[in-house]
């Protein structure tokens, strides 16, 4: 979780806020019915599986796509009514690579600036501190093709950022990257949040980007939102620490009145329990267990939580059209 910007917001107002905003593509809505508000200052995730909705809605709230009904306000414009105040309002940085290959870095940012309206006395200013962030100043004047998979995603940061926007969209900023570069990027982006003063809203399925960049994340599936809250809070509320479990004789029945005991699972054999505190309360349930052939303990994950809501797990590669197959099953 990133330090909030000092001396940047006397107040912490809602800066983005929606109000049933809906997206349907015929009986089928990818965004359905969503109330959403996210603070100034924030880094907000929205962590769902490819096809949730997530990119649906940064769509809308950035006026690429109209919503089928409802309302949203980015920075107190209203999406439908005020698209070119909100478009001055924001940075993105979109799934797919939009750099230009053929041109330089830097003259990749000086085609924004130009685009953006930067003032003309402030654009080579402008143009080495955005370098100077991501750190790409030696590499400024070589091609984008010349660029890693990381390069170029630190380079479209850049030129997001460029105008000095009030926020900063990401849709899923670090796709494709290596664990090494993806850690790199949420570094950087963590960065610039303090050094730009900007809310910052990201799309992600990555469980590990969501715990450790954002400050709070909604869980959507489905269009829908099922839960909203700090990375931590949701796990402490509903997983606290896991133990999995190895019985030659398990009694769950007996182990579910235990009042420290969250949920029980049974998979492939082994009892996986939902405890809170298990430092505290493991002797006790070891008593309780009978004779034991494995056992093993660790802390609650935002998984673990998305199970607990959907029923299910986020898999890394599930397809984009996930969503719409899995809507048909319903």
């Amino acid at each position: 979780m990133h330090t909030k910007p000092e001396g940047c917001f006397s107040e912490e107002p809602v800066v983005i806020k929606t109000e049933v905003l809906t997206k349907k593509y015929g009986k089928i809505s990818a965004v359905d019915s969503m109330n959403l508000e996210v603070k100034e200052g924030e880094i907000f995730g929205l962590l769902g599986p490819n096809g949730a909705g997530k990119t649906t809605l940064i769509s809308m709230l950035c006026t690429i796509l109209k919503p089928t009904s409802g309302k949203a306000w980015v920075n107190g414009f209203d999406i439908v009514k005020d698209p070119g105040k909100v478009r001055k309002s924001i940075g993105i940085v979109f799934q797919s690579p939009s750099v230009d290959d053929l041109l330089t870095g830097r003259e990749n940012l000086q085609m924004h600036n130009l685009l953006f309206g930067v003032p003309r006395e402030i654009r080579k200013q402008r143009i080495s501190e955005v370098l100077s962030i991501v750190n790409l100043e030696k590499r400024a004047d070589d091609l984008v093709n010349t660029y890693s998979g990381g390069m170029r995603r630190r380079l479209e940061l850049a030129r997001g950022i460029m105008h000095h926007p009030k926020i900063l969209f990401l849709d899923e900023p670090t796709l494709g990257l290596d664990p090494q570069t993806r850690e790199h990027i949420w570094e950087y982006i963590s960065d610039l949040a303090v050094k730009e003063c900007m809310t910052v809203m990201l799309t992600t399925h990555y469980m590990e980007e969501a715990e450790n960049l954002c400050d709070r994340i909604a869980i959507i599936d489905y269009g829908k939102i099922v839960v909203l809250d700090s990375p931590s809070e949701l796990k402490n509320q509903i997983v606290g620490d896991v133990v999995k479990l190895k019985l030659r004789t398990p009694d769950t029945e007996a182990l579910k009145k235990l009042e420290y005991v969250r949920k029980i699972e049974v998979k492939e054999g082994l009892l996986y329990l939902s405890i809170k505190d298990a430092s505290k309360h493991l002797q006790d349930l070891l008593t309780h267990t009978g004779p034991i052939d494995f056992v093993e303990v660790r802390s609650g994950t935002l998984n673990d939580v998305f199970m607990h809501y959907t029923g299910r797990e986020i898999r890394e590669g599930e397809a984009e059209g996930g969503f719409w197959e899995r809507m048909m099953k319903k």
